[in-house]
């Protein structure tokens, strides 16, 4: 007899805390803070963009209820029985991985994709660990695309006011150029070696109400976020969900948006004290080649995310700094969660060093092209 295991607690989204080094490094910055700024304290809410959060909220539950649904397991059994070779399942697989991120975010693109690469691993010869990293760097390209792609998007698309179909019309260009390099290196990295697999596994049951509920919401959301009503849309998403499934909401990453929570408030006190604004004002982020090439750096240093919160307390400048960032997703692993998530996931240590062998170059030529889709095409806007 076979029993169900009961939902996880509300509680245990957020024990993965305990073990994530970048949530207590934001922790006892905000502690110094305090200590430094008690003054301050009172006025820590109106630091955080709630708006952000709220659209980040609706996101994250609507994405869980479709990965929940058991519909995305399903679909990568299909694309999987149809691989012949090494290079075709590469190709197919880093094709996912980009379009998945596009609309499901670049860490839920790879919590669906890495597993089932592993799986196909298990009984076919393919390289786990460089099929994995070509994963990493195929999300990071394709989430650029759209407002809802990434953190660092979401949080500008708010900042710029912009339309969805502005955003995603200005980020398409780069994104078009960097996926077709992309799968010429995938091409070239991996073997048109035949595949032989065999999958006897019974697929996943599908949850069809919960399913068609997530994508009816989807649309309506994006509608409401687009008009700034991102709460509103955030409301009506946790609502449902709550009323539907609410295992979906207890397999929510909560603590993810505490995260983010905190990175408002240490990133905006820190860039409001006088050494920092000294420094930072020192670099002319007022010219937008200057704003392009900070914001990659920044980006290496401290991540993506939290380069953009930083950048946005002295730029307006959405387009440029929105290249910037999505370009500094390459190169070193720190410069994207989603690459810290990908290769924690891979089964071979050495992972991170394939990992830079790739990323390195990759962030190089895509500076160049974003550059030159900038401050030579001109789209770096007025």
């Amino acid at each position: 007899m076979t029993t169900t295991a009961p939902p996880a607690p509300w509680w245990s989204a957020f024990a993965a805390l305990k073990q994530d080094r970048f949530f207590w490094v934001l922790a006892l910055a905000l502690v110094a803070l305090a200590t430094l700024q008690p003054q301050k304290i009172a006025s820590y809410p109106s630091l955080v963009d709630w708006p952000t959060v709220a659209a980040l909220t609706g996101l994250l539950a609507l994405t869980q209820a479709v990965e929940s649904s058991g519909a995305l397991a399903r679909l990568g059994r299909w694309l999987v029985a149809r691989m012949s070779t090494e290079r075709v399942a590469a190709l197919g697989l880093v094709s996912a991985a980009a379009l998945l991120s596009t609309l499901l975010t670049n860490d839920v693109a790879l919590f669906v994709i890495v597993p089932l690469t592993l799986g196909l691993c298990r009984i076919t010869p393919l390289p786990a660990t460089r099929l994995i990293v070509f994963e990493a760097l195929a999300v990071n390209a394709g989430s650029a695309l759209t407002p809802v792609g990434n953190p660092q998007n979401l949080f500008l698309w708010q900042l710029s006011k912009a339309s969805f179909a502005e955003f995603t019309g200005h980020m398409a260009p780069l994104v078009a150029v960097l996926f077709v390099l992309l799968l010429a290196l995938t091409a070239m990295a991996f073997r048109s070696t035949p595949l032989n697999a065999t999958n006897r596994e019974d697929p996943p049951a599908l949850d069809r109400p919960l399913l068609w509920v997530a994508l009816a919401l989807y649309g309506p959301f994006l509608w409401l976020t687009d008009r700034g009503d991102a709460a509103w849309g955030c409301a009506a998403v946790v609502g449902v969900m709550l009323l539907l499934r609410p295992r979906v909401l207890a397999r929510v990453d909560w603590g993810l948006l505490l995260v983010f929570v905190l990175m408002f408030i240490d990133l905006r006190l820190i860039a409001g004290l006088d050494a920092v604004r000294s420094a930072i004002g020192s670099f002319g982020l007022a010219e937008p080649q200057k704003l392009y090439a900070v914001g990659i750096a920044a980006s290496q240093l401290v991540s993506n995310v939290p380069a953009t919160i930083a950048l946005a307390e002295y730029s307006r400048d959405w387009r440029v700094m929105a290249y910037a960032v999505n370009v500094g997703g390459f190169g070193i692993a720190v410069g994207s969660l989603a690459n810290l998530i990908a290769l924690r996931m891979a089964p071979d240590a050495r992972a991170w060093l394939s990992f830079h062998l790739y990323a390195v170059p990759c962030l190089l030529v895509a500076a160049v092209v974003g550059y030159g889709l900038l401050f030579v095409a001109h789209l770096a806007g007025p």
